[in-house]
Formats: C-alpha cells, sequence, structure tokens
C-alpha cells in the first residue's frame, strides 16, 4: 500500500502523485486527486504524524489487509472503507 512523505517544497497533492508513482508505478496529475481521509498518528511521546488518503489509493473492495501493513496508513485505509468522515485520530 503506497505512502510516503512530502518533500521539502513539495505540496501535498504533488507529493502523493510522486509517491503513487514511485511505489506503483501509476502515473495521476495532482489536480485529479480526491482526498478522501486524514489520518493523525501518535507514534510515540516524540514522533506524530498527519497521513493523507487518495481515492486511487484506496480500493472500496479490499476487506483483508495484509499483515506487513503500516498502522497509521490501515487505519486511513479502514476509515475510509467503514465511512468514519474524513478524520481518524489514532494511537492518542
Amino acid at each position: 500500500m503506497p505512502s510516503g512523505k512530502v518533500d521539502q517544497g513539495e505540496t501535498l497533492s504533488r507529493g502523493a502523485a510522486r509517491e503513487l508513482f514511485e511505489e506503483t508505478g501509476a502515473e495521476v496529475e495532482p489536480g485529479h486527486l480526491r482526498l478522501v481521509q486524514v489520518v493523525h498518528h501518535k507514534q510515540s511521546e516524540s514522533v506524530e504524524r498527519i497521513g493523507f488518503r487518495e481515492p486511487e489509493k484506496c480500493a472500496r473492495e479490499v476487506r483483508e489487509l495484509p499483515d506487513d501493513v503500516i498502522e497509521y496508513p490501515r487505519e486511513g485505509l479502514l476509515g475510509y472503507l467503514e465511512g468514519s468522515g474524513g478524520l481518524v485520530e489514532h494511537g492518542w
């Protein structure tokens, strides 16, 4: 499941399109992305992350995820699939 970080000086939409291409080979114009889920994840006392999910990365037919999916992207995908609204707060 694609995941990554926005580079210094890069917009969120450009970073999402770049990460999608780097991790899957799929190309998408940044303006064609649609935000569907935000995950605010507390990994530890010193590390917090905010993750954004786009529909191109969230197949609705997925119901069972592999065991090796990173924790905070998994929570975002499940939040999207379960229709929990646009925000998941995890690990707080």
